[in-house]
């Protein structure tokens, strides 16, 4: 029969912060985003910053108070570009130019890479389009811009800018940083294949940005800063248990037969392990962290098995024998297998 004698087990003892990635839309669905790493840290203080490119604060447009025609004013707004929070000021009398051949045209009102407000326009068409790109639909706005509003004109007649003619709902006509919201993804395993961790969006980001005229599209851009973690052997551990789910039957009576349903609940991981003095040794310094936990079966062959929860510790002090420590490992999900 095969033990375990062999194992080894290891915890997050350390971590090595990556500045801001830009992440890929790795399915390309404009949903799941990938980082270049396979693990992100958990641990409280080096846990993931996710900020995609994208409206934080302000940045409200409004007709010309000049009452010029033909322009806009913008107020001062933040915005995340490439993981900075930038500031931009407040632009009075922008230009946003009136079609010349047919009367509908949408124009987008953008902050670009550099922080500037800038007017995109957008082809003219004979009625209005939803459609990036097509006539009388709003442009394409570069990949690493962010989109603050719309003009929409349906005359070609020189003036002033209604407020009706400006459109500014999220996920429609601007980009915030926060919409739509996603879900941390520390780690990535499918059926025992370790991939990338990242982002995992409620919803698809829209597919607004273009370099080449909607030939080639994108989302906004998403940028991450994560740590990833290090790993040490738990010197004498043993007795390691996964977390898991346990399944349970409760019945009942009924007339002429028994009905049962059944019930699931997520037990914690458990280890125990010999200490020098239960004090110094390295895991005491990470009590009650968040970590990840590697364990090996077999220390000399590949498959192991991944688990992040926080870790409890009941140290054992007897008189006449090793100083130890009864664990546990609480976590939100079950540990995860990787074969290879």
């Amino acid at each position: 029969m095969p033990t375990a004698s062999d194992a080894i087990l290891y915890y997050e003892s350390g971590q090595t912060p990556v500045d801001f990635e830009l992440l890929t839309n790795a399915a390309a669905d404009y949903k799941d985003f990938k980082s270049i790493a396979t693990l992100w840290s958990g641990r409280s203080g080096h846990v993931p910053v996710v900020r995609p490119n994208g409206l934080v604060s302000g940045g409200a447009i409004i007709p010309a108070v000049s009452g010029t025609n033909n322009l806009i004013d913008t107020a001062a707004l933040t915005c995340y570009i490439a993981g900075t929070l930038t500031s931009v000021a407040a632009d009075t009398d922008v230009t946003v130019n009136r079609p010349t051949v047919s009367n509908y045209q949408k124009h987008s009102v953008t902050v670009t890479a550099g922080g500037a407000i800038a007017v995109v326009e957008g082809t003219e068409g004979s009625s209005f389009s939803t459609t990036r790109g097509a006539a009388g639909g709003p442009p394409y706005i570069d990949n690493d811009a962010i989109e603050i509003g719309q003009v929409w004109y349906s005359a070609q007649a020189a003036a002033a800018v209604l407020a009706s003619e400006i459109y500014q709902t999220t996920g429609t006509h601007r980009e915030r940083y926060d919409y739509p919201v996603w879900t941390v993804e520390h780690s990535d395993i499918v059926n025992g294949v370790i991939g990338y961790a990242g982002v995992l969006f409620q919803s698809a980001l829209q597919a607004i940005h273009s370099e080449d005229a909607g030939t080639t599209v994108a989302g906004k851009l998403v940028y991450a800063s994560y740590e990833t973690p290090s790993f040490a052997e738990i010197v004498d551990a043993y007795d390691f248990v996964p977390p898991a789910t346990a399944h349970s039957v409760n019945s009942t009576q009924v007339y002429g037969r028994t009905k049962a349903a059944k019930s699931s609940s997520l037990n914690q991981g458990s280890f125990s392990c010999h200490l020098t003095d239960g004090v110094t040794d390295g895991l005491m310094s990470f009590v009650d962290a968040n970590l990840w936990f590697k364990f090996m079966p077999d220390r000399n062959n590949t498959p192991y098995m991944l688990c992040q929860g926080s870790l409890g510790v009941v140290n054992q002090f007897p008189a006449g024998d090793n100083i130890g420590a009864n664990c546990t490992i609480t976590s939100e999900v079950t540990a995860d297998r990787v074969s290879g």
